[in-house]
């Protein structure tokens, strides 16, 4: 007899539950050595890092004196204002034509707000799984781009902010004139080389002019450059005790612009 092929209708009923294998994460537990806990563990860890760098941070900041620069004094013509480092290369991107003047909204919103969009929108603009820089050439390129401009920018503002210190005229022997000529500080800087660069009566010859220097520097800043020097100026330059140094120091931050 022959044999009919018979067919079996599966039919779905919502009441009747599918006995199915909840998807729960594996304890960590059964990867012994190779996860922890978040909590205490693996937090605690964390806070013991950020401690260390925290207390190293602390100490830098109450064992370094902070560079502050000299008293204000709207008399001073010569200053020349900038930003802090971080902001340099923002403060040369203004210097060109087409980020300045008529454009200068290209410069303080139409770049940066560029950059700043992009740097949010990379989880969707390029969302390659590979981990290697080189397999994301895109991503890497633009990140090299950005890091080296900012770099270049910073270096080219502040070498043209050096620039324009030593090239800044200052104050001329018609409305300076030399205060205490007959004190000691004067007396040991005829002594000493000073008198050869920066002229008789300060008023510069192989070096910059000093007249009114105590308008800028201050005597801490004065010292600092005598022990270090600065530019074509050498070190060990002085030849004389710390107190006559402090005493030649003093001396200079006397003679002001009026």
């Amino acid at each position: 007899m022959e044999k009919k092929h018979e067919q079996v209708h599966y039919v779905g009923d919502s009441r009747v539950r599918v006995n199915r294998e909840k998807m729960y994460p594996k304890d960590y537990s059964e990867f012994p050595g190779k996860t922890e806990a978040f909590l205490p563990d693996f937090l605690l860890k964390e806070w013991m890092v950020a401690v260390v760098f925290l207390v190293a941070f602390m100490t830098l900041v109450m064992t370094e004196k902070p560079p502050l620069g000299e008293i204000a004094d709207p008399t001073n013509t010569s200053f020349l204002p900038v930003p802090d480092w971080y902001f340099l290369f923002i403060y040369e991107l203004l210097k060109f034509n087409w980020a300045a003047g008529k454009f200068i909204v290209i410069g303080t919103l139409g770049l940066p707000g560029i950059a700043f969009t992009a740097l949010l929108l990379v989880p969707w603009l390029d969302r390659s799984p590979e981990r290697r820089p080189f397999k994301r050439p895109i991503a890497t390129g633009i990140m090299l781009l950005v890091l080296v401009s900012i770099v270049v920018l910073t270096w080219s503002a502040e070498t043209e902010h050096k620039e324009q210190l030593e090239s800044a005229p200052g104050p001329t022997p018609e409305n300076t004139k030399v205060i205490g000529q007959n004190e000691q500080g004067h007396k040991l800087y005829q002594q000493n080389a000073c008198v050869k660069c920066h002229g008789e009566q300060l008023e510069g010859s192989n070096g910059p002019s000093l007249l009114g220097i105590g308008n800028r520097r201050s005597a801490d800043y004065i010292i600092k450059v005598i022990d270090e020097g600065k530019g074509t100026m050498p070190a060990g330059m002085f030849q004389g005790s710390p107190q006559e140094k402090k005493i030649l120091a003093d001396w200079l931050v006397k003679q002001k612009q009026k």
